[in-house]
């Protein structure tokens, strides 16, 4: 990333601990915020996602920033026999393994708290490995993402859903006002943490997307790197292979 942003500005903790002390204050309504802000148009987005793994017909998938588990459950529709949450939250851990016990998914998905740059997995573990809304809060991206190369195995898939900036008019201008006005008072008026949704923002227009995105995964080492706009690029699907 081009600025190292931060949750907390006047906090001594590393991003690492900011952004999981974060998502722990705003875990409780994450999921309902969420819709509002995005309008609900992530749904669409995550279901363009999931299709693109399941056409890998994986056995085993490892979604990594895994929140309240949305996408993992979602991802229960495949023909994947294991499914892994990882999140460094605890708080969004726990939101998620209630949702997931509540649909009797708890025998196919596994939800555990780790580090996202210190994968707690041998090399060449995973079939496909899946982000959403979440590259972009690794300390370090090019560690994380070497981490995510490394567990995955030779042919596997990395599919990522990240938010990124519109370049045509009026869609840049609007998202923009939208991102640096709209989003951090929404979020302000309906989460206890008032710093959150001013991060969230903040870290998604400093984003290396679209192109700088696919040169960085390709650096890693990664091959087959497409990207996908969605919604007049306010949000872009990215895949790739190993």
């Amino acid at each position: 990333m081009s600025k190292n942003v931060t949750p907390y500005k006047d906090s001594e903790l590393k991003k690492k601990k900011q952004v999981e002390q974060m998502f722990d204050n705003i875990s409780e309504n994450y999921d309902g915020l969420n819709r509002v802000i995005s309008f609900g148009i992530d749904t669409k987005w995550r279901k363009k996602l999931i299709d693109i793994v399941k056409a890998s017909k994986p056995k085993s998938i490892l979604d990594i920033a895994t929140g309240t588990g949305d996408l993992a459950i979602a991802l229960a529709d495949s023909e994947a026999e294991k499914i892994i949450g990882l999140d460094i939250s605890a708080g969004m851990l726990k939101v998620g393994e209630a949702k997931i016990k509540k649909k009797n998914l708890d025998k196919r998905i596994e939800m555990v708290q780790a580090d996202s740059e210190k994968l707690p997995y041998s090399d060449n573990s995973f079939d496909a490995i899946t982000v959403a809304f979440g590259v972009r809060n690794f300390e370090t991206l090019d560690k994380g993402l070497a981490e995510i190369y490394r567990v995955l195995r030779p042919g596997g898939i990395f599919v990522v859903l990240e938010t990124s900036v519109p370049t045509r008019f009026p869609f840049k201008q609007g998202y923009k006002f939208y991102s640096n006005y709209i989003l951090p008072n929404i979020g302000k008026f309906f989460s206890k943490d008032k710093s959150a949704y001013k991060y969230l923002s903040e870290s998604a227009s400093v984003f290396p997307y679209g192109k700088k995105f696919n040169n960085i995964l390709k650096k890693i080492g990664f091959i087959d790197v497409k990207d996908r706009p969605q919604t007049f690029g306010v949000a872009t699907i990215y895949s790739a292979s190993k």
